[in-house]
């Protein structure tokens, strides 16, 4: 198993569809690479983003990134649907350079490689984030989520 973590807007709408796909075996909610150990306020430098275990036998790292193109905007710059700031600012991290060379390769790959704003960067910390963010769409299936409906339930 190998872990990765995917920011993608707000972190609830994420999780679910990335509880969907073939391959994965677990998910937390969790912010990525902010600027203190701890979450101590609202303007932290964290980026929202899902924990992402899974089994590179059934699903890669060119795989989860073509994933999380299908819920992003990635030209946006710290926002993704009604959600506005730096924490919901797109981004793919690790702590395993060959996860982050093939993740950069696949952006590097497209026509529009210069309009992307998707971070590829080595994890530096990690925090997870309350239970109640934990699977929340689960528990509050009516709560706002930017990705559409559709696309939540295309892997299921």
């Amino acid at each position: 198993m190998e872990t990765v973590y995917l920011a993608g807007g707000c972190l609830w709408g994420v999780q679910a569809f990335i509880n969907t796909l073939p391959g994965v075996i677990e998910t937390e909610a969790g912010r990525a690479n902010g600027d203190t150990n701890t979450l101590d306020g609202e303007y932290d430098g964290y980026a929202e983003c899902v924990k992402t275990t899974y089994d590179p036998h059934q699903v890669s790292v060119s795989d989860l990134m073509n994933y999380l193109f299908e819920i992003i905007d990635p030209y946006a710059v710290n926002h993704q649907g009604e959600d506005v700031g730096p924490k919901y600012r797109t981004g793919f991290y690790s702590e395993d350079a060959s996860h982050l060379e093939v993740a950069q390769a696949f952006i590097n790959e497209r026509n529009d490689k210069e309009r992307i704003m998707v971070e590829v960067k080595p994890l530096s910390n990690y925090v997870k984030s309350a239970d109640i963010h934990q699977n929340h769409l689960e528990k509050y299936p009516n709560d706002y989520c930017h990705i559409p409906p559709i696309l939540m339930n295309k892997y299921k």
